[in-house]
């Protein structure tokens, strides 16, 4: 289980840096929910969510605006990773001193990943529809984030689903925009 908690608070951090961590400092400071390790209880301190509630409002208002939202991802490509191995690392049981450092930086690769694959979908919605797809893209992506971060806190097998139903929307969205191509080709 503390897999599936792991990547789903990483890839929901690739998709928005800040929700992850303001949910999970927010249920750890209101609710029983979250317990977090000791060494990362600074996330439910009220500085620190009043601080990520601001950049996530930052953060998503950047995100709908086309033009912002490429630099907003170039930005994103330091923290999202940054705030995917700090989510993994809060978020999964691990205290152990070594084993919880790998699982900070399994936590960064998957967000960059997600992040890359993130800021390429965008660049293609951003040139198909000449930006004016970047808000729907980016609620939607604010959306998956918000499904796995409470999924990963609260049902974490529901992660594996998210995951799975992502991989297929992502590969049909290629092969549509593949065949529009192909097609305009010709």
């Amino acid at each position: 289980m503390e897999v599936l908690v792991g990547l789903g608070l990483a890839s929901a951090a690739g998709l928005n840096a800040y929700l992850p961590l303001l949910l999970l400092g927010a249920l750890a400071r209101f609710t029983d929910l979250v317990p977090l390790p000791p060494e990362w209880s600074w996330l439910s301190d009220p500085v620190a969510l009043t601080v990520l509630a601001l950049l996530l409002v930052v953060e998503v208002v950047a995100d709908k605006v086309p033009g912002v939202d490429h630099l907003n991802d170039v930005l994103g490509a330091v923290v999202r990773p940054a705030a995917g191995g700090i989510a993994v690392g809060a978020g999964t049981a691990s205290t152990s001193g070594d084993g919880q450092w790998w699982s900070v930086v399994l936590g960064a690769v998957v967000a960059l990943v997600v992040t890359v694959a993130k800021s390429a979908g965008r660049a293609a919605v951003n040139a198909t529809t000449v930006g004016t797809g970047a808000p729907v893209a980016s609620t939607l992506e604010d959306g998956a984030s918000l499904a796995l971060t409470l999924s990963a806190l609260l049902a974490p097998v529901l992660v594996l689903v998210a995951l799975v139903a992502s991989a297929l929307a992502i590969g049909l969205a290629v092969r549509r925009v593949a065949r529009r191509r192909s097609t305009i080709a010709r």
